[in-house]
């Protein structure tokens, strides 16, 4: 396996001729992006960053690798009509989410919750993948989707035939994997790879921690309303989110159930344990460009970040599974936190300078088709 990454020098240069063929249909650089080795601030070394980072020894991102993944996200040949793509559920300058509550798939007919925001996806600590954490891993995950009958209607034999009827994709294996073969592990690993590069560090966050001793003092970058919205966020009692969205990448530990109704019509993470405690748990994506998304919550239910704020200050339910985070010590009631009109406002310009307009932006995330 090692041998196979070790053909190709994320430095290789494409020959002329090769880079004549993949220009006919593609934007691509003669050299490969970077994608192995982002230039991260150092707070990401952490121990509790590091610990959450679920990329795996058998797949490690290499330059070629997560450029194969970005032309595979983004080619609508992975849909059975060839209308459909990755990248149209999980668009770049949305923070990789999709506007809509539910997404459409090839042939018009509707997903089953929300399309999560793909942004820090490589930090998750126990690496399952999805709301309902359904994946055991990314490389598992990415190939789902696909093979969906609502989503893109494919099957992974199909797919293959067509990429090798591509002039591209052979050229393109070939630099990732060191030789030609295509086939649906090296689709799942390419896949994988380019989602776990998708890592933000370029927000106004990032530059006042990187300047800061720690996440708690107030960041000489934000304006007094920010840092009252990071401290509510961050330390104060009665909400302390960030027992929930934690560490710095600002991903969840766990599936928890958030008290976003009664009873739960979508079961969450127990269709596959079947455990009853796990009755309406969801995973939750990091809040990194959280302010981009027009829509949250599993369902799409919730249309502001207001709307989620408030939710958590005053309209938690009942619901025999919530999280004890979400449930007051004494009554074992729902929380109430009674945070202000200029608290919720503060809270809100807090999430606001977790927006990454450099990776939204960047061309090594966009399309790379003509």
């Amino acid at each position: 396996m090692l041998a196979s990454y070790m053909a190709c020098s994320t430095d290789a240069l494409l020959p002329s001729t090769e880079m004549e063929i993949l220009n006919k249909e593609l934007s691509l650089p003669s050299k490969p992006y970077n994608y192995a080795n982002l230039n991260t601030p150092s707070f990401f070394n952490s121990q509790f960053v590091n610990i959450q980072n679920n990329t795996t020894t058998s797949n490690p991102i290499t330059d070629w690798g997560a450029t194969l993944g970005r032309v595979i996200y983004y080619d609508k040949l992975l849909s059975a009509n060839k209308t459909i793509a990755c990248a149209s559920c999980h668009l770049q300058q949305f923070g990789f989410t999709d506007t809509a509550k539910l997404s459409t798939g090839f042939s018009g007919g509707f997903t089953g919750r929300h399309s999560m925001s793909l942004i820090n996806a490589t930090y998750y600590i126990n690496g399952r993948f999805f709301w309902d954490e359904r994946a055991a891993t990314l490389e598992e995950q990415v190939l789902k989707p696909i093979q969906d009958s609502i989503e893109m209607g494919m099957t992974l034999d199909l797919l293959v035939s067509r990429m090798k009827n591509t002039t591209y994709y052979p050229i393109l294996f070939k630099y990732a994997f060191g030789n030609s073969d295509i086939n649906a592990e090296r689709i799942s690993k390419a896949l994988a790879q380019f989602v776990r590069s998708i890592v933000s560090y370029n927000s106004k966050y990032d530059i006042g921690r990187s300047q800061a001793t720690n996440h708690i003092e107030n960041f000489s970058n934000f304006t007094a309303q920010e840092n009252m919205g990071k401290k509510i966020f961050m330390t104060q009692t009665k909400v302390n989110c960030f027992g929930c969205h934690n560490t710095d990448v600002f991903v969840m530990d766990n599936p928890r159930n958030n008290g976003l109704y009664t009873t739960n019509t979508d079961v969450g993470i127990y269709k596959h344990t079947n455990n009853p405690i796990d009755i309406g748990k969801f995973k939750a994506p990091s809040l990194k460009n959280i302010a981009l998304r027009k829509r949250f919550m599993h369902d799409g239910s919730l249309q502001s970040l207001e709307d989620v704020v408030n939710h958590y200050n005053f309209n938690i339910q009942a619901n025999p599974n919530l999280d004890p985070h979400l449930q007051d010590r004494g009554t074992n009631k729902p929380y109430v936190m009674n945070l202000s009109p200029l608290e919720v406002e503060a809270v809100v310009a807090f999430l606001h300078t977790l927006t990454d307009e450099v990776i939204v932006k960047d061309p090594k995330y966009s399309s790379p088709f003509k």
